[in-house]
């Protein structure tokens, strides 16, 4: 199993329709009596220009890309395939903010 940590950008199987893509993991590696799941941000190229998308250069990352965080999902660990990179402090709490606003907390 992965050990991914919260902050850190994971190429994940999002599954056929939503495809291999770069996303950011949210929650931290489970514990012995947890689900094996890590809830991730999906990363995406195809920009709506809306509020929901939060765009951070990284040299790993498509630069006409953003993280969508309507795109949100939870999925096994397994899916995880490669660790690429991780978010300073400042650019995963700009990405944390902006679900606050999505969910309304």
């Amino acid at each position: 199993m992965p050990a991914a940590k919260p902050g850190e950008i994971w190429i994940v199987d999002l599954g056929m329709a939503a495809k291999v893509r770069p996303c950011l993991i949210l929650t931290p590696q489970p514990r012995g009596d947890d689900l094996d799941t890590y809830t991730v941000v999906a990363h995406t190229t195809v920009s709506r220009g809306n509020r929901w998308e939060v765009s951070i250069p990284k040299p790993y990352l498509d630069a006409e890309g953003a993280f969508d965080v309507q795109r949100i999902a939870t999925v096994a660990s397994v899916k995880l395939e490669r660790k690429l990179g991780e978010l300073t402090r400042t650019e995963l709490d700009s990405i944390l903010d902006r679900l606050a606003e999505r969910f309304g907390i």
